[in-house]
């Protein structure tokens, strides 16, 4: 009998530590479970994404193409995010179209979203023909990502880089009356 309940205790602590993870410092933290069903993505082809690239209205649109494999894309996500929350009032949309791969949508991309609270209106373009839309995108775009547009009714621009978030809040204060 001793056995029977040393066993259950032992299966009872094992489970509960598999509920724990050790972070940088050392330190064990509880891991909450990420629920991606939660998160519903906006999949377009290009043909549906076009029209999110050419609004004629009177708001400012800063439209990001990124992918949470480009190392300079996630570095950049944060003055994105913080752009949206600080001119959300004034008239701008922060639109991020993720390039993730489809098959990566429920391992990489929705984790993702959950884990950095991104709060921007996030679209995923999921379509393979690059030769056919990158150069509609643009016409001086090679397919290299991070690169932003940011335009309103009467005028556009291409950024084929990385942002600060003082260089991102320069350029849309071009685009603000």
């Amino acid at each position: 009998m001793k056995y029977i309940i040393l066993i259950c205790l032992l299966a009872f602590v094992s489970c509960k530590n598999d509920a724990k993870t050790e972070n940088d410092s050392g330190d064990t933290a509880v891991v909450e479970a990420i629920n991606i069903d939660a998160v519903k993505l906006e999949i377009y082809d290009f043909n549906g994404l076009e029209k999110f690239l050419n609004q004629k209205d009177e708001k400012v649109h800063v439209v990001n193409f990124w992918a949470t494999w480009c190392a300079p894309c996630v570095k950049e996500l944060p003055h994105f995010e913080e752009l949206n929350r600080n001119y959300k009032q004034k008239n701008v949309e922060v639109m991020l179209v993720s390039l993730d791969f489809p098959k990566q949508y429920d391992k990489k991309l929705k984790p993702f979203i959950i884990e950095h609270n991104l709060q921007s209106k996030i679209l995923v373009l999921d379509d393979v023909d690059m030769n056919t839309w990158v150069p509609k995108v643009n016409e001086d775009w090679d397919g290299a990502i991070p690169i932003t547009i940011i335009y309103n009714k009467d005028k556009r621009q291409f950024y084929s880089r990385s942002f600060t978030y003082s260089e991102l809040e320069t350029e849309v204060s071009k685009f603000l009356n």
